[in-house]
């Protein structure tokens, strides 16, 4: 099943947040956000609107274009791995696919 937008956008918020060595504590303070909705953020049990995504991108010092970005690329990813690990749904070996003739569209 590939992962829902939310924890995509999580995920990268975190990682943004840990590379700069700052804590849930330090950016929801500058987000104006509770620590604790942030932490659901980031672990991507809460759906955020963009003002709060906005608020959280501007407390993190990245550009919100970039976080989306970023989620789509790893979103992309994920999808093409999955279907590289399965396949084309439905179609293996075995599938047999039958071609109608062709009428002919001939006037005598």
């Amino acid at each position: 099943m590939p992962p829902l937008l939310r924890e995509v956008i999580g995920d990268v918020l975190r990682r943004a947040r840990i590379a700069q060595g700052r804590t849930l504590r330090e950016v929801s303070g500058s987000a104006r956000i509770s620590l604790g909705y942030l932490s659901e953020v980031e672990r991507g049990r809460k759906e955020a609107s963009s003002e709060l995504l906005n608020a959280i991108c501007d407390a993190l010092d990245i550009p919100l274009s970039t976080l989306l970005v970023d989620a789509g690329e790893r979103m992309a990813t994920r999808q093409r791995e999955e279907l590289s690990d399965v396949g084309a749904p439905g179609i293996d070996e075995t599938t047999k696919v039958v071609i109608p003739p062709v009428a002919s569209l001939a006037v005598a």
